[in-house]
C-alpha cells in the first residue's frame, strides 16, 4: 500500500499549528485583556486560570517549526528568509511574556513592569503571528532557479498584513475572554462575557474581511473560492461561520452558559484555519511552491513519522491530562475547585 508522505506531514504540521493557536491563542488572549483589569486579586485569578497549562501549550509550536524544518526544508529556508522580522519579534515577545509571567509573582514594589511587560509580550506575539500569516498569505518572491528568497527586507509590511495582525489580536482577545468566562465567577466573569460580546462581533468582522480582501491578492485564491461549483465552499465556510457566531452569542447572552462560548470561539478559529489551509493547499508557499516541491526525501519522511507517532500521542495525552486535572473554577484564595 502506498501512502502520501508528503500531505501525511503537511496534515501533521497543520495540526500542530492549529492546536498551538487554539491553546496558546487564548492565554495570549488573556494577556491582552490583562490591560483591561486593575485590580491585583483579579489580576492573579486571570493569571492563575492558565499557570498550569501555559508553557505546554507552546510545545505545538516547537512541534509545528520543528516538522517545518525536517519535512519541508525549503519551505522553511524560504519563509524563515521572508518573514525573518515578524518572527524574530513573536519569539522574543514569547520570551518576554514567559519571564514576565514567573517573574510577576516574585516582585513586590516593582510588580507593575512586569504587568506591563505580559501585556507587551501577550499583544506583540499576538501582532506578530498575524503579521507573519499575512506576510505568508499575500505570497513570497522565490526564485525557483536557486530555490531561494528572492524578495528584500520589508517585503512581508503591508496593508493587509498588519490587518491580518490585528485580527489575530483581537480573535485571541475573544478566546482570552471566553476562557475567562469558564473558568471564573462573579464580577470577572460578567466583565468578561461582556466583553466576549463585543470582540465577538469585532472577529466576526474581521473573518469577513480577510475573506474578502485574501482572493484579490492572489489569482489562485480567487478561483480556489468563486470560480464554477467552488463557490459552493465559500457558501458552506460562511453559513458555519455565521452559525457558531450566532452559537457564542446566544450561549453568552441569552442561555448564559459558561464552557459554550469558549467552545464556539474555538469554532470560529478552527473552520477559519480549514479555510486558510484549503485556500492554500496544495501550496506551502503561495502560489509559487507545493509541498510536494518542497518536501524532504522520502526516506527522512518515513524516518520521521516513526518518531512522530510516538511522540505526539504522549503530548496529546499529557496536554488533556493537565487541562482534565485543572478542569473547574479558578479562586484566588482557594484555588481550583
Amino acid at each position: 500500500m502506498s501512502f502520501d508522505l508528503t500531505t501525511i506531514w503537511a496534515g501533521i504540521i497543520a495540526l500542530a499549528v492549529l492546536i498551538y493557536v487554539v491553546l496558546d491563542g487564548f492565554d495570549l488572549g488573556l494577556g491582552i485583556l490583562f490591560a483591561t483589569e486593575r485590580k491585583k486579586e483579579n489580576r492573579d485569578i486571570m493569571m492563575n486560570s492558565v499557570a498550569p497549562v501555559w508553557d505546554g501549550n507552546e510545545t505545538w509550536l516547537v512541534l509545528g517549526g520543528g516538522g517545518l524544518l525536517a519535512a519541508f526544508p525549503l519551505a522553511y529556508g524560504v519563509i524563515l528568509s521572508a518573514l525573518y522580522i515578524p518572527i524574530i519579534v513573536m519569539l522574543l515577545a514569547l520570551i518576554l511574556r514567559g519571564v514576565s509571567f514567573e517573574f510577576r509573582w516574585k516582585a513586590d514594589t516593582g510588580r507593575w513592569i512586569w504587568d506591563a511587560a505580559f501585556i507587551g509580550g501577550s499583544t506583540l506575539a499576538a501582532f506578530a503571528q498575524g503579521v507573519t500569516l499575512g506576510g505568508l498569505l499575500q505570497g513570497i518572491s522565490v526564485d525557483e532557479a536557486a530555490r531561494q528568497y528572492s524578495g528584500g527586507w520589508w517585503d512581508w509590511l503591508s496593508p493587509f498584513s498588519m490587518f491580518v495582525g490585528l485580527a489575530v489580536v483581537v480573535g485571541y482577545a475573544l478566546l482570552g475572554a471566553t476562557w475567562l468566562v469558564m473558568k471564573t465567577t462573579g464580577d470577572l466573569q460578567e466583565r468578561m462575557r461582556t466583553r466576549a460580546w463585543h470582540l465577538g462581533i469585532a472577529t466576526v468582522i474581521f473573518i469577513g474581511s480577510v475573506s474578502i480582501w485574501s482572493p484579490i491578492l492572489q489569482d489562485g485564491y480567487f478561483y480556489r473560492w468563486f470560480e464554477g461549483w467552488h463557490i459552493l465552499w465559500a457558501v458552506a465556510v460562511a453559513m458555519i461561520v455565521l452559525g457558531l457566531a450566532w452559537a457564542l452569542f446566544r450561549a453568552l447572552h441569552v442561555h448564559r452558559h459558561d464552557h459554550w462560548p469558549f467552545f464556539a470561539s474555538l469554532g470560529l478559529f478552527v473552520v477559519t484555519f480549514a479555510g486558510l489551509g484549503l485556500t492554500m493547499y496544495p501550496y506551502i508557499i503561495p502560489t509559487t511552491v507545493t509541498i510536494y516541491e518542497a518536501a524532504a526525501p522520502r526516506q527522512s519522511q518515513i524516518f520521521m513519522l516513526i518518531g512522530a507517532g510516538f511522540l505526539i500521542p504522549i503530548i496529546l495525552g499529557y496536554t488533556a491530562y493537565a487541562y482534565y486535572v485543572f478542569r473547574g473554577k479558578i479562586d484566588v484564595d482557594t484555588g481550583y475547585h
